[in-house]
């Protein structure tokens, strides 16, 4: 297969998100069918990244853990029924009623995310006068001691991201089997599937030798370097490269199973990949949440399973579509362009697909994209810019002494036009794009300007 046309969409991501290294693999039928390391993994001594670099993988690890509670609720250590205080030294019943373990998989304990994990983060890079010494599972406990109070919506009713839930599942892990919690998943799950790559500890990681350096990109786009967030365990630390992370997906793909090696029963581990609550994200229109897995039916008539990641310092994306047999694995040292847009974008070419046509998210790019640039309104007299940022346009007057910012949220776009909303005095107020073949043409308000070349 030809992957000139991924190759390049991948560099012009990294430039223009200024992203310093990324490592991408495909995987097809069991094996990893590519394999390539984009940019730098160390800008600073010119190291290019292989597909061998090693980064963070954030919240991908969360599927680790889910399946590790499956693995206990297969063997009839626990119930995925049972309720969290339990096993768990805090008291948990939002409105009243007991938050179990199946609602810290879903992300549906009616309690908002506490920002643990964020605000430690920023800490340890720095970020923020925030700092949260939290080292232990049983120090986010003791942060936890109020949180019932917290919550808005009773168990199962509402999805709020919870990374302190899923510290909470390592801990009955670490409770049910005797053994912590980074032992455990690597009996389970690393060591079978011949994962010598990925690791959870410091000491382990340090003697790597083909490690991605982190780095934050900061306001004026230059490059911080940083590092990675170590105590961060069942909701966000493990370390990994795309040839260990291949070998876990073709065992999701496989319903459990690799090289002979069965990690889990297939009907626990589709367990993990149901719908059980709307998630507020939803790129392809119908994502739920599983067991620390993102649920799609809607990729092409297609199931698409996947997960990010993000530990500022380093990004990361995971996805697969099991009636195909393909995957991929997206990894970064660095914030910038969604990991997830590249992802499908691969996934997308794999079927036989053009997602630049085909993919709402990509044709919504490429459109804001061409409306970027200076307008004037008839002979001059006003003049705007317009530059993307995010998802949204941001249309700027500026005088010697005066700057205005609009926000434009896109509400439909098609091939020749795109209409954006703002609000103004609380009315909706709309801005038009109209593509001609002589240039852009933009009515917003009472003016009409067209884009200068």
């Amino acid at each position: 297969m030809d992957f000139s046309n991924l190759e390049g969409f991948v560099i012009s991501k990294m430039r223009e998100s200024r992203i310093p290294g990324l490592t991408l693999g495909i995987v097809k039928n069991g094996e990893l069918v590519y394999a390539r390391g984009f940019g730098f993994k160390d800008l600073e001594r010119g190291l290019p990244a292989t597909p061998r670099t090693t980064y963070g993988i954030g919240s991908i690890t969360k599927s680790f853990t889910a399946l590790a509670v499956l693995k206990l609720a297969e063997e009839g250590k626990l119930s995925l029924q049972d309720p969290v205080e339990r096993y768990v030294p805090l008291r948990l019943r939002p409105m009243g009623e007991p938050v179990l373990i199946h609602h810290l998989l879903t992300h549906s304990s009616g309690i908002p995310a506490l920002g643990y994990a964020e605000a430690f983060i920023n800490g340890v890079l720095g970020l923020e006068e925030t700092w949260l010494p939290l080292a232990t599972p049983d120090d986010v406990i003791a942060f936890m001691r109020e949180s019932e109070d917290w919550a808005i919506a009773k168990p199962g009713e509402r999805f709020f991201y919870l990374n302190e839930g899923y510290v909470l599942l390592g801990y009955i892990i670490r409770k049910v089997t005797g053994l912590p919690y980074e032992d455990y998943v690597s009996k389970l799950i690393l060591k079978p599937l011949g994962m010598s790559r990925t690791y959870f500890r410091e000491e382990e990681y340090s003697s790597d030798e083909d490690k991605a350096t982190p780095y934050i990109i900061d306001k004026e786009g230059k490059h911080v370097k940083g590092k990675f967030p170590f105590g961060i365990t069942s909701d966000g630390g493990l370390l990994s490269n795309i040839i260990d992370m291949s070998k876990y997906v073709n065992m999701l793909i496989n319903r459990g199973e690799f090289n002979g090696v069965r990690v889990l029963g297939k009907d626990y581990l589709e367990l993990a990949e149901r719908k059980y609550i709307n998630v507020p994200w939803r790129t392809l229109g119908d994502e739920g949440y599983g067991y620390g897995l993102i649920v799609s039916d809607e990729f092409f008539n297609r199931r698409l399973i996947s997960h990010s990641g993000s530990v500022l310092v380093y990004t990361s994306y995971m996805a697969y579509v099991p009636s195909d047999k393909i995957g991929v694995i997206v990894m970064a040292n660095a914030e910038g362009y969604p990991l997830s847009r590249i992802g499908l974008y691969a996934l997308t070419m794999m079927i036989g697909h053009d997602p630049s046509k085909e993919l709402e998210v990509f044709r919504r790019e490429e459109a804001s994209a061409r409306f970027e640039g200076a307008y004037e309104s008839y002979g001059g007299t006003v003049r705007v810019s317009v530059v993307r940022q995010g998802d949204y346009l941001i249309m700027r007057s500026v005088t010697k002494y005066t700057e205005e910012s609009t926000i434009l949220v896109p509400e439909e776009i098609k091939s020749d036009y795109a209409r954006y909303f703002t609000l103004i005095n609380g009315a909706k107020v709309y801005a038009e794009f109209i593509i001609k073949n002589s240039g852009v043409e933009l009515i917003y308000e009472r003016f009409k300007f067209t884009k200068r070349q």
